[in-house]
């Protein structure tokens, strides 16, 4: 994996230009119509991270206007011409590398983005330290259950993942294809997924098994089972899983949007997890039933119900989700505290029947099944439609592109269509259409979120990214352009 979590020091993110570069908007003048002079602050000063108010630049005044033209005479428009709207204090950020204007780094721009990549260096660390002691603990476990039964589980395992792998073709296939607007990299989805099956199933197995030893030395097989299954099992899986889900909201921000995002990496987390507990469900069946005790707990877990960690999971995603979308410091840390006990009781619940009424769980099952099944749809309905709120918010931030010309209205609804990167790829866009599509909702996004932390004065490295988006745009329409059917 080519350092997954952004360029070494000294390089920039893709899409920044060199600093010798001055590129011009989609035009080189003004849009008619929406001149510099219409939208220009009274001598705006640019913070650390785009946002007005914050310390002057060091050179004076911003030397580039929307689209790409100059203001005239040399300096920015005046009082006369009143206040910016946000969205448009957006458009007026000069355009190169923020960190490289005039020549040589602010030094706040600077400082933001090598405080990025010390924490997205830092999280990888994290992320290889869980993956080895989760990798030790799930091979210790599997040995001595090996030693223990006389080899007998080895074959057991092997049958079990047989059953447990195939499928998730299916189970990873769905979430790919529900986030339509701005799909996260494919090594983020690979991590959370080797989280949940490796870290998480390691750490997890590891606390219930001690848990289920002391309460069985305590109260019994019964109560140690009962115990381990509805408390334990539901705490500690949850907070394993949804660690996958914190990493990437606190480690890994330009790739983490809002709650769509949350569901997501919850959801390739608890896929991964379910995978592996599959391969002991399966096999422990296989074991103590044969063939007919493997094939009811397949249906159960692989065909009717593979979709109830990911809902679990899935809680969490949504409280980081509205945590990363709210500037409120009270929804930021009650949000995810609350998607994660919300997950937990939905997981306690699920477990707690069948273990209670052990042996006697048969009139029960098929209605208890059928109720979780509606969970679960309504859980999918959820999803599609944050997907579809989804597109509406990166629609509307890039509505201004229009009128500043750096997009036409064409390309903003390739953009925003649900079967856009389809459409490039069997047809003659590609995969330059696909790179475009996705700098185009990378452009919408991050203007949405420099939006929100202007509004409530905050600090985000997204406005950092607006303008080496639209240089990163022009490139794939080039790109597209000499594809283009003639």
């Amino acid at each position: 994996m080519n350092n997954p979590y952004g360029p070494p020091p000294g390089q920039r993110p893709p899409g920044f230009p060199h600093p010798s570069a001055h590129p011009q908007g989609h035009g080189s003048q003004p849009h008619q119509g929406h001149s510099a002079q219409q939208h220009g602050p009274p001598h705006a000063t640019w913070g650390p991270h785009g946002a007005p108010g914050g310390p002057p630049h060091p050179h004076g005044h911003p030397h580039g206007a929307p689209g790409g033209g100059h203001y005239p005479h040399g300096h920015a428009p005046h009082a006369q011409h009143g206040a910016m709207h946000p969205q448009h204090m957006l458009a007026a950020r000069p355009h190169g590398d923020p960190r490289r204007a005039h020549g040589h780094p602010p030094r706040a721009a600077s400082s933001a983005y090598d405080e990025e990549q010390k924490r997205r260096r830092l999280g990888l660390s994290l992320w290889i330290a869980g993956m080895v002691i989760g990798l030790i603990l799930n091979l210790f476990y599997a040995v001595r259950g090996i030693i223990v039964t006389d080899g007998q589980l080895a074959g057991a395992m092997f049958i079990g993942a047989l059953f447990a792998f195939p499928p998730l073709v299916i189970y990873l296939f769905i979430p790919s294809i529900l986030d339509r607007f701005d799909p996260e990299p494919w090594w983020c989805l690979l991590m959370a997924f080797l989280w949940g099956a490796v870290a998480a199933t390691g750490f997890s197995i590891l606390i219930n098994t001690e848990v289920k030893s002391l309460f069985t030395e305590l109260g019994g097989p019964r109560v140690g089972e009962l115990v381990s299954a509805s408390v334990s099992a539901p705490f500690a899986e949850e907070f394993w899983k949804g660690l996958a889900v914190l990493g990437f909201f606190y480690f890994m921000r330009r790739e983490f949007d809002g709650i769509v995002d949350g569901i997501i990496y919850a959801t390739f987390a608890a896929l991964g997890f379910a995978a592996v507990e599959n391969v002991l469900y399966y096999s422990n069946a296989a074991m103590r039933g044969g063939s007919d005790a493997l094939t009811g707990v397949f249906l159960i877990r692989g065909v009717f119900t593979p979709w109830l960690h990911p809902l679990f999971t899935a809680m969490t995603g949504i409280g980081f989700g509205l945590a990363r979308e709210s500037s409120r410091a009270s929804v930021r840390t009650l949000a995810p505290l609350g998607g994660y006990m919300v997950g937990v009781i939905l997981h306690a619940m699920w477990n707690f029947l069948p273990t209670a009424l052990e042996g006697a769980m048969g009139s029960v099952l098929i209605p208890w099944v059928l109720l979780w099944l509606l969970f679960v749809s309504a859980f999918f309905v959820i999803i599609i439609a944050l997907v579809v709120r989804k597109g509406r918010v990166i629609r509307d931030n890039l509505r201004d592109e229009v009128l500043l010309g750096h997009l036409s209205q064409e390309e903003i609804d390739l953009v925003c269509s649900p079967i856009g990167r389809l459409r490039c790829t069997f047809g003659w866009r590609g995969a330059a259409g696909r790179s475009f599509i996705r700098a185009g909702a990378r452009l919408g996004l991050s203007k949405w979120h420099t939006a929100r932390a202007m509004k409530g004065q905050k600090r985000t490295i997204s406005a950092d990214f607006i303008v080496p988006l639209r240089d990163e745009i022009k490139l794939h329409r080039t790109a597209m352009m000499a594809r283009a059917p003639r």
